[in-house]
C-alpha cells in the first residue's frame, strides 16, 4: 500500500527539482575526484587542510589496524574504550584547551546525545534558528521547551531569556560556523547574555574546528575565550580528515556524559584506525600551522574574486563560500553547467535552505592550486553570465 505513495513522493520531488541522485566518487577526496572516470575540480568537500588523503595519516591508520585490529568490539562502556580512545581524548583536550573531552561517533550522534541528557521538561533550549540538523533533532528529543532566536541575534536572544524565567536549566545552543551561509556566530556577545541569565552555553565548533584560530583549535581560540564553563561539540571528520566527533569542558561533564548520553552508552566504539587517524591529524596539525595560512589565503581569493565578479555570498567569513542564486530552477541548472564544464559543486535546495534561497554552497581547501582557482573563477563566470544571475 505505501509504494504508491512513495512513488508519488519521489515523483513529486523529481517534478519540483528537489530529487537527489548519489555520484560515485571513485578517487581518493582531494582538489580534484574522478566521477565516471572524468577528473573535476571539487568544491564541496570538508576536507579544508586537505588531511582526507594526507599520508601520515593513512599511515597512522594502517599502523593501528595492525596492532589493534579492525574493530573495538564493543560498546565504551563494555570492552570497547581501548587506549587509543583515552589518548585521543587527552590530545583532544589539550588542543582544546579545556579540562577533559569525551570522543562521539559522529557530530550527529554527539548533538543527539548530548542535548536530551542535559534537558527534560523542566528545562528551557534557546537555539539559533539556522542551527544544523542535528541539533534540531536534539532539541526534539530533549523534551524541554525550544526557544528559537533569529539567526545571530544576540539582542534577540536576551529577549527570549528575559520571557523565560522558572525552568530549571536554561541552555543556549549555536552552531559557530553556520555550514550553509559560512558564517561566524557572535559567540562572546552570547557567553556574556549567558551570564546574565545564568545561562549554559553549548557551541557547535564542527566546521571551525581546524579551521578557526592560528592553531585551528576553534572558535573559542579565534574570539580569544578562556572561560572554561561551557560545553564545545566538534567533529574529526571535516578539516581533520578522519571521522567522528569529540565533547570537549569540564571532567564533571564528561563523567556525566558517559552515564547519560544514550548515542555514547548504545553504540559500539569507533574501530582503532579511526581513532589512530585523528591523533596523527591533530599532532600533524600542531605540527604545520603554514598549511593554515594557505587555507586562509586561498579562501580570500576565491571569495574576493567571487565578490568580484558579482556573485552574492552572503555573509561568508570562512572557507565555507555560498553562491545565493535564488530559485530551485536556476540553482540545478547552474550546478549542471558547472559540472559539464569540469567543477563539481552541488546545488543547495530546501528544506536545507528555506525557498528563494537556494545556492551553490563551495569550499575551498588548503590543497587546491592557485590556478585551480582561477579556472574555478572562469568557469563561475561564465556560467553566471549565461543564466543572467551575474
Amino acid at each position: 500500500m505505501y509504494s504508491k505513495e512513495l512513488r508519488d513522493e519521489l515523483s513529486y520531488l523529481a517534478n519540483s527539482d528537489l530529487y537527489r541522485k548519489l555520484k560515485i566518487v571513485e578517487s581518493d577526496q582531494s582538489a580534484k575526484i574522478s566521477i565516471d572516470g572524468k577528473d573535476y575540480i571539487s568544491l564541496c568537500s570538508n576536507n579544508y587542510l586537505g588531511f582526507a588523503n594526507h599520508p601520515a595519516i593513512k599511515d597512522a591508520s594502517i599502523e593501528a589496524i595492525k596492532e589493534f585490529g579492525n574493530s573495538a568490539a564493543a560498546s565504551r562502556l563494555i570492552s570497547g574504550n581501548m587506549a587509543l580512545h583515552e589518548q585521543l581524548e587527552k590530545i583532544t583536550a589539550e588542543f582544546k584547551g579545556t579540562e577533559d573531552a569525551l570522543v562521539f561517533n559522529c557530530g550527529y550522534m554527539a548533538n543527539i546525545g548530548v542535548i536530551p541528557a542535559l534537558t527534560d521538561e523542566r528545562d528551557a533550549i534557546f537555539s539559533d534558528e539556522l542551527n544544523h540538523a542535528s541539533i534540531v533533532d536534539g532539541c526534539k528529543l530533549s523534551r524541554a521547551k525550544v526557544f528559537i532566536y533569529n539567526h545571530c541575534n544576540s539582542e534577540h536572544l536576551k529577549s527570549l531569556l528575559s520571557q523565560a524565567p522558572g525552568y530549571r536549566r536554561r541552555i543556549i545552543i549555536t552552531d559557530s560556523v553556520f555550514s550553509m551561509d559560512g558564517d561566524i556566530a557572535p559567540i562572546p556577545d552570547i557567553i556574556k547574555v549567558a551570564g546574565e541569565f545564568d545561562a549554559i552555553v553549548i557551541v557547535d565548533d564542527a566546521h571551525a574546528t581546524g579551521v578557526l584560530g592560528s592553531m585551528g583549535s576553534g572558535s573559542f581560540e579565534y574570539f580569544g575565550i578562556t572561560d572554561k564553563n561551557h560545553i564545545q561539540m566538534g567533529t574529526y571528520s571535516k578539516a581533520l580528515g578522519s571521522f567522528g566527533a569529540y565533547i570537549s569542558g569540564s571532567k564533571e561533564v564528561k563523567d556525566y556524559l558517559i552515564n547519560k548520553a544514550r548515542s555514547f552508552i548504545y553504540t559500539t566504539a569507533l574501530p582503532p584506525s579511526i581513532i589512530a587517524a585523528s591523533i596523527a591529524a591533530i599532532n600533524l596539525l600542531n605540527e604545520d600551522r603554514g598549511i593554515l595560512e594557505r587555507l586562509n589565503e586561498n579562501t580570500r581569493l576565491f571569495r574576493e574574486g567571487l565578490r568580484g565578479l558579482g556573485f552574492n555570498t552572503l555573509n561568508s567569513a570562512t572557507p565555507i563560500i555560498p553562491i545565493l542564486i535564488g530559485t530551485v530552477e536556476d540553482t540545478v541548472s547552474f550546478s549542471e553547467r558547472l559540472f559539464e564544464g569540469g567543477i563539481f559543486a552541488v546545488p543547495i535546495r530546501p528544506p536545507t535552505v528555506p525557498e528563494g534561497k537556494c545556492r551553490i554552497r563551495t569550499t575551498i581547501t588548503a590543497v587546491h592550486s592557485k590556478s585551480e582557482i582561477e579556472l574555478c573563477l572562469k568557469a563561475f563566470e561564465k556560467v553566471g553570465k549565461g543564466l543572467k544571475i551575474i
